[in-house]
């Protein structure tokens, strides 16, 4: 038996806002300077049906291409992750709970503080309340400056 010790996870959720992009460079910094793992996280909504909670088929397969592309984006506008070991993954789902639930076992969730969510995220509770207040580990939440 060994006492090695697996190395630490930090996790960033991206969604395409300036703030977002500004926690993927600080989660990337971070993991540098902790030689973790990143994890860089996409959720994007799926619209399920009341009823059955399924989706269509072709409905699903449209948005899960798009998403997919979007990542594409977002990886090829990122910093350079050098010297870092990076998973990306674009999730279906709600961004709270993705990313709290991408938490369970990180060192650290990273987010920013407004996303791409406008009005309805006022409404219904910021994505990174929601992190601060039910994550599995620590959340650093990068905010506008002022």
């Amino acid at each position: 038996m060994t006492d090695a010790k697996s190395p630490s996870l930090i996790v960033v959720g991206v969604d395409g806002s300036p703030l977002a992009e500004t926690a993927l460079q600080y989660a990337i910094e971070e993991a540098r300077i902790r030689h973790a793992d990143l994890h860089v996280t996409y959720a994007y909504p799926v619209m399920a049906s009341p009823l059955t909670g399924s989706t269509g088929k072709d409905y699903y397969e449209q948005v899960e291409a798009e998403a997919k592309e979007f990542m594409q984006r977002i990886i090829a506008a990122a910093p350079s992750v050098d010297g870092v070991k990076v998973e990306w993954s674009a999730v279906p789902g709600n961004p709270s709970e993705v990313l709290i639930e991408a938490s369970r076992g990180a060192a650290l969730l990273v987010v920013g503080s407004r996303g791409v969510g406008g009005f309805m995220g006022l409404l219904m509770g910021s994505v990174s309340t929601q992190c601060v207040h039910y994550s599995h580990c620590p959340v650093l939440v990068i905010r506008e400056e002022h």
